[in-house]
């Protein structure tokens, strides 16, 4: 292994995704593109540098974090991105973004909860979270309708 550490990163990014297969990452959550024909639950992640440590359960991808979620019609930017494979729990950290089909969100931290398809969001100190929610036309007139996004 000691190949491992001379490496150069593409090399050792391809080893982890590999050993990530091996290994059973969740379906739902996978660092490169395979043969596989489901894809809709695949969420992909696109950054400077990604690690895993099986132990914790956790997969961390650090600098200009990009991820596609098709299933939700999610697309999101962050410096950092912690995905808690225990609790099915995306962390985005520093300058997020994200955009859910015509909803948005930007904070300083968003956390996904994926099976609740919840999300929350909190913005740097001193600041506030923006969001932008596109309400249908046939809820804006209704005075008793209660407004229910995804974001």
């Amino acid at each position: 292994m000691t190949w491992f550490l001379f490496a150069s990163p593409l090399k050792r990014s391809l080893f982890i995704i590999t050993v990530l297969g091996i290994l059973g990452l969740p379906s739902h959550l996978t660092f490169a593109q395979s043969s596989n024909s489901n894809q809709q639950n695949r969420m992909t992640v696109r950054s400077d540098r990604q690690e895993a440590n099986s132990e914790t359960g956790v997969i961390t991808a650090t600098g200009n974090v990009e991820i596609k979620y098709p299933v939700q019609q999610l697309d999101a930017t962050a410096r950092q991105a912690q995905y808690y494979q225990n609790d099915r729990r995306l962390v985005l950290t520093g300058n997020v973004h994200v955009q859910q089909g015509e909803n948005s969100i930007r904070a300083e931290e968003v956390t996904y909860f994926v099976e609740q398809g919840r999300f929350v969001a909190t913005p740097k100190q001193n600041q506030q979270v923006e969001s932008t929610y596109v309400i249908p036309e046939g809820e804006a007139n209704t005075q008793n309708s209660q407004p229910q996004p995804n974001l």
